[in-house]
């Protein structure tokens, strides 16, 4: 079980790591019934994105390569592991949300908007 976000772009939050209103940290507006509705465009939100994303990648430095690493020779993982690889769960979420953050530009910068919905 999860909390998935769809529309434009789709993908599953990170469990116990991302919350469902993740992409708030990118701007965008915001509704809340059940779900949490994303509207980005290009002219009002890519730059706040590309700047948040900026601050992330910055923040994150040499651990982004280090995860990276890490995701390409598993797709899972347990506290040991992360421990043994020295990622603290921080690092991780910023991670999550980095990701979630380059999914949102990609694909404003080929259609303009991007709409979608994230479970609560």
């Amino acid at each position: 079980m999860g909390r998935y976000y769809s529309g434009d772009i789709e993908g599953k939050f990170w469990f116990g790591l991302q919350s469902s209103d993740a992409a708030s940290r990118f701007g965008g507006q915001e509704f809340e019934p059940q779900y949490i509705s994303y509207h980005f465009n290009r002219d009002e939100h890519l730059e706040e994105l590309e700047s948040e994303i900026g601050r992330i990648e910055e923040s994150l430095g040499n651990n982004k390569v280090i995860i990276d690493d890490f995701f390409s020779k598993t797709n899972s993982y347990t506290d040991k592991m992360l421990e043994d690889a020295d990622i603290t769960n921080e690092m991780l979420s910023d991670y999550a949300d980095l990701n979630l953050g380059i999914k949102i530009r990609d694909y404003i910068i080929e259609n303009d908007t991007c709409n979608f919905d994230a479970e609560l």
